[in-house]
């Protein structure tokens, strides 16, 4: 047996160290490979586009009735940005991506904009009925870890999707009690953390990594906050009664792109379960909209557009805006030509 001079001695030492600590490392990214990074939000200027608000019950604020009366007055854009007369609260493009992580670098595999609204429930400006594609919703997946839990302990229905007293209710009801857990029904981010005192009471709007949003209306506290990511099970608020409600339940519904779905479509309720792994959205789904509007339009007698005043605002800027005239306004609102507006009063202009 020889015996090793100092130097080499040392630098075997080192070599041992090394291929030590290289296996040590290797299996550590094994465990690793494929980590999903929490998606990224990057925000961008928005455009100019104006909402203009559709109401069939002009005398009703609630955040339920606003919901699926939008539409655009030009297409939504993120080439030509012009923010000098932009106020839109906090409304953002943004851009979202998803990261894996192979081999100790996080590498993008999707990536999209989206408009990102922490005001209204459906900023999406999609017209459902126009819906030309099938969009097929894998709504959970166990192998990439993409769970779901029903939003409740206990699913016994109390009111279904339909139409309701007049006009149309978007949400299946659930029965609870009041301070009830209630769940995140899939991974996602909290889009929406809100109080409509007309309507949905404390409420919260998750967007979902299936495409799906899921909101939950009626709760005496909301505890999930605006950009908060949430796996399927975590708790986002607690059972209650608040807003337009007559006993503790939860108003729950799931949306595609601001528009309402029939949660029944997708849920076995009474057997607490989803009815499969995917879902297929087509323009059918959503055929309730021609019942519902046409419903609407008989119990209001008449629908009417409004602009929200903003500071800066004029009556001849807002006539020149949406194509109508002075004369038209003051006729509409009952007000003459030198009257002040009022920031955030809601001027009919049709």
């Amino acid at each position: 047996m020889f015996k090793l001079k100092a130097p080499l001695a040392f630098l075997f030492s080192c070599f041992c160290l090394l291929w030590c600590t290289t296996g040590a490392v290797a299996q550590g990214k094994m465990k690793d490979l494929f980590k999903v990074k929490t998606p990224k939000i990057d925000y961008v200027r928005p455009d100019t586009t104006i909402l203009i608000k559709y109401e069939d019950f002009p005398d009703d604020d609630s955040d339920a009735d606003q919901s699926i009366f939008f539409n655009p007055k030009k297409q939504l854009s993120i080439v030509s940005e012009d923010t000098t007369e932009l106020d839109l609260g906090e409304q953002h493009i943004v851009e979202m991506s998803e990261e894996v992580l192979v081999d100790s670098t996080w590498i993008r595999i999707a990536s999209y904009y989206a408009i990102w609204d922490t005001r209204n429930i459906n900023p999406y400006r999609m017209d459902s009925r126009q819906l030309k594609d099938t969009v097929d919703i894998q709504l959970y997946d166990p192998k990439q870890n993409r769970n779901y839990n029903m939003p409740l302990v206990k699913t016994p229905i109390t009111s279904h999707f339909g139409a309701r007293g007049g006009r149309w209710h978007y949400g299946t009801d659930i029965d609870l009690d009041t301070g009830d857990t209630i769940f995140a029904a899939f991974d996602g981010v909290v889009r929406i953390n809100k109080w409509d005192g007309g309507g949905y009471g404390n409420y919260i709007v998750v967007r979902h990594y299936n495409g799906l949003e899921t909101l939950y209306g009626h709760m005496s506290k909301a505890i999930a906050q605006p950009g908060d990511f949430v796996k399927a099970g975590e708790l986002i608020g607690l059972g209650g009664s608040t807003g337009r409600s007559s006993g503790p339940h939860l108003h729950y519904e799931v949306r595609y792109q601001g528009n309402p779905m029939d949660p029944e479509n997708l849920y076995d309720f009474p057997d607490y379960l989803l009815k499969g792994e995917s879902y297929q959205i087509t323009s059918a789904v959503f055929n309730y909209n021609n019942r519902s509007r046409s419903s609407s339009s008989a119990s209001s007698g008449r629908r009417a557009a409004y602009h929200k005043v903003r500071s800066g605002d004029t009556l001849s800027g807002i006539a020149k805006k949406y194509g109508v005239t002075v004369s038209q306004l003051t006729r509409l609102n009952g007000i003459s030509s030198r009257t002040t507006l009022r920031v955030g009063k809601s001027l009919r202009i049709r």
